[in-house]
C-alpha cells in the first residue's frame, strides 16, 4: 500500500467545499478545515495541494510506512478523519500498548509481532468505539461508521 493508494481511498470520502456551518472545523475542503489550517485559502485548495498537506501532516506523523501494508489506509484514514495522535493511540489500543500517541519502537515492535489481520480487525473495531464517546457523534458518526466500513471493504 503505497500513499498515493491511501490517499485516493481517503480522498473518496472528504467532500468538496463545504463552508462549514455544521462542522466545528468550520469552512472545508478535501477534508482539511479552516481551523486546522486557518492561514490557508480553503476555498482555493487544489487536490494537489491537499495530497501535499496530507503526505506532510498525516501520512508521516502517523508512522503510515514503518507499518504493516494491511493497516497503512486504515491509520492513515484514521489520522485524517480523527488527528494523528488519537489514529496513534487507536493503533495502541490494538495492540495492547499504552495510550500514549507516540509512535515508538515498542509500539512498532507489537505492531509487527501481530498478525496484519487481527490487527487491521482490533484497529478499525476502536475506531467506532473511539467515535461513539465524541460529542459530535450525533451529527457525524453515520457517516463516520460508514467510512469504517468503506475502509474494511476496500472501498
Amino acid at each position: 500500500m503505497t500513499f498515493d493508494d491511501a490517499f485516493a481511498r481517503t480522498i473518496n470520502h472528504e467532500g468538496g467545499y463545504t463552508e462549514g456551518k455544521d462542522d466545528p472545523g468550520g469552512e472545508t475542503k478535501f477534508g482539511l478545515s479552516k481551523r486546522a489550517y486557518p492561514q490557508r485559502n480553503i476555498a482555493a485548495l487544489t487536490l494537489a495541494d491537499a495530497r501535499a498537506v496530507y503526505l506532510r501532516d498525516y501520512w508521516g506523523p502517523a508512522g503510515c510506512d514503518a507499518v504493516p501494508d494491511d493497516i497503512k489506509a486504515d491509520l492513515f484514514d484514521a489520522a485524517v478523519n480523527s488527528g494523528v495522535r488519537a489514529a496513534v493511540k487507536l493503533l495502541q489500543r490494538a495492540v495492547g500498548e499504552a495510550e500514549d500517541g507516540v509512535l515508538g519502537p515498542r509500539m512498532l515492535q507489537a505492531v509487527n509481532a501481530m498478525s496484519a489481520p487481527r490487527l487491521a480487525a482490533r484497529f478499525n473495531g476502536a475506531r467506532p468505539a473511539f467515535m461513539a464517546g465524541l460529542t459530535t457523534w450525533p451529527t457525524f458518526g453515520r457517516g463516520w461508521a460508514l467510512r469504517v466500513a468503506d475502509n474494511l471493504l476496500g472501498v
